[in-house]
């Protein structure tokens, strides 16, 4: 980041998960101030560069680099499936490690990275996911019982029945009867995201089991709002299905912007997803010296 007369110019790439989009930023040599402000201008589509939120690329001492990522809100995320698929393709095909397996560290712990090389750059990539947690107090959600597994839950005076697991964040997800590219999600989403039993918020998946090894998604993400995929919203709607008797242990998840084929490993617990990783572009963007509040997002740059 460089300083200029009128502010910073800011060395960016833009890069997709199925459409699940974000501004990767490298950081290893040099620090982004005020990332949380920054996430909220480059994110609109409007005024800055346009994306679900941004992503920073840090050294580690426990891995080969830490992942940092920020909603469009500005609010942290601790996990993001699509993102760290992005996150190896860039450190691989930008110079920054010529190594096919690679650990990633995040607020969710460190995750492992095998790296699909077609051409000499990374093409799809298949990520160990970790552990699903489905104790409701770690989730958080606020449940009477141990686990939230197909239990009903009132939102907008409908009833759901929704199965609650972290992927590192938290996430609901309810399988519909209702054709879920026909479901506005604008109306229900927040709804579901601000409900009072989730005290930091939730992702919530809609699905529609097409057989038992397929699915249909859509997501609402928390800080973000509907984005075309997500991948630990995709994780955790397989084990969710798995979980309920309602699929196979290998799906594949068709999503607003492509598809993520998730394992899911009974025996070790653990949850793999595979999915491709796309660059669009880089460039450099000037951030302004005066930082929009998430509030002044909402009330300026979206009129």
């Amino acid at each position: 980041m460089r300083a200029e007369e009128r502010g910073i110019l800011m060395k960016f790439t833009k890069m997709h998960g199925c459409g699940n989009d974000y501004i990767y930023v490298d950081c290893t040599k040099d620090e982004l101030l005020d990332p949380e402000k920054t996430s909220i201008f480059v994110s609109n589509r409007h005024f800055g560069v346009g994306s679900d939120g941004l992503i920073l690329i840090n050294p580690s001492d426990k891995a080969d680099f830490y992942m940092a990522m920020y909603n469009a809100d500005g609010s942290k995320g601790e996990m993001c499936g699509n993102g760290i698929r992005c996150v190896g393709k860039y450190v691989y095909d930008h110079g920054l490690t010529d190594k096919t397996e690679i650990e990633i560290d995040t607020p969710a712990g460190i995750k492992k990275l095998n790296l699909n090389i077609e051409n000499g750059k990374v093409a799809t990539v298949r990520v160990n996911m970790g552990s699903p947690e489905l104790t409701a107090t770690k989730i958080p959600v606020t449940h009477p019982e141990p686990e939230m597994i197909n239990a009903p839950m009132e939102v907008n005076g409908e009833l759901f029945k929704v199965t609650c697991v972290s992927m590192g964040n938290p996430h609901c997800v309810t399988f519909v009867e209702k054709d879920v590219r026909q479901i506005d999600l604008e109306k229900i989403g927040p709804s579901f995201e601000n409900h009072p039993i989730f005290p930091k918020r939730v992702n919530t998946e809609f699905a529609n089991v097409l057989n038992r090894s397929e699915i249909r998604m859509r997501v609402w993400e928390r800080g973000s709002g509907e984005t075309l995929a997500c991948g630990t919203g995709a994780c955790a709607t397989a084990v969710a299905a798995i979980k309920n008797g309602l699929t196979d242990n290998k799906v594949t998840l068709h999503l607003r912007g492509g598809d993520l084929v998730i394992e899911y490993d009974e025996e070790k617990n653990e949850v793999y997803m595979t999915g491709p990783a796309t660059e669009v572009f880089s460039g450099e963007v000037e951030i302004p010296d005066v930082l929009p509040n998430a509030e002044d997002n909402v009330k300026i740059y979206n009129i």
